[in-house]
């Protein structure tokens, strides 16, 4: 694999909520047309990433609720940086924001600020999800531009948030599939996932219910092949991702969550 590929793939399993939606290719999904609240202000995440049997790094994202443009948002952050051995032969460190509307759960901005391993971006966009454009201001080049989007246009921090509000869990067969438009890299890009089934894994607070998820990715640049990559959401009303594989052309990658604060809901551990 070549070593540019190492930092994407990296750069985006540290900013885990980019991963459910960065590498994915599109039938309608199960999603409700009523929003439910399943996070809230306050909740923080964090992931430990491996590579192989090494600790790759760490990634945390953490939501606050503020105003934009005189809209109630939550501002969600998410950051990731590479540590010890791998941060030594690839050093990434990765800042992503989305501000989001609390009623429509649509980003009307969205922040990338990555370096990985010397591969950067700095860019902000702002969607004005009415006319169904995205204005994008390149910062490392000093360059502006204005893209046409598909309705109830995505970023990639807000699509995993987006999914947690309104993706309809309970009645999910193995076999289905979800759907949206995501923007990512200045063009619309089709979002598939498919649900797998319900699985109870052991994590370091214990086991807990999941709902396991297939997104289907691009074979051949990165991952060894269309379903490489895996996820694993808690079966519960926050529906936290829990953990992420991904089988890559050289390696493979995993990341777990490794600890949690502010919660909406109880995380719901099983006991034998």
């Amino acid at each position: 694999m070549k070593s540019k590929n190492k930092h994407i793939i990296i750069g985006t399993l540290l900013a885990v909520f980019a991963l459910t939606t960065a590498f994915v290719q599109m039938p309608d999904p199960p999603v409700t047309k009523a929003h439910n609240d399943s996070y809230q202000a306050g909740e923080w995440l964090k992931f430990r990433v491996h590579y192989g049997l090494l600790t790759g790094g760490y990634a945390t994202i953490d939501i606050k609720d503020e105003m934009f443009n005189g809209k109630p948002v939550h501002h969600i952050k998410g950051y990731g940086e590479t540590t010890g051995i791998v941060g030594l032969a690839f050093g990434v460190e990765d800042y992503y924001e989305s501000w989001v509307d609390k009623k429509t759960d649509l980003p009307y901005k969205f922040l990338r600020k990555i370096d990985e391993g010397g591969h950067t971006k700095n860019k902000v966009i702002e969607f004005d999800q009415q006319a169904n454009k995205a204005h994008i201001n390149d910062l490392k080049h000093n360059k502006k531009t204005t893209i046409d989007t598909e309705p109830g246009i995505q970023d990639m921090v807000s699509a995993m948030y987006y999914l947690r509000n309104n993706l309809e869990t309970e009645g999910l067969k193995a076999g289905d599939e979800i759907n949206l438009t995501m923007f990512f890299d200045g063009e619309n890009y089709p979002f598939k996932m498919r649900f797998l089934e319900r699985e109870t894994i052991r994590t370091k607070f214990g086991k807990v219910k999941t709902l396991v998820f297939r997104p289907l990715v691009q074979s051949g640049r990165v991952f060894k092949e269309q379903e490489s990559l895996t996820i694993w959401v808690s079966d519960d009303d926050n529906k936290i991702p829990l953990r992420i594989k991904a089988s890559l052309s050289v390696g493979s990658l995993k990341a777990d969550l490794d600890a949690y604060k502010g919660l909406k809901y109880p995380f719901e551990i099983v006991f034998d």
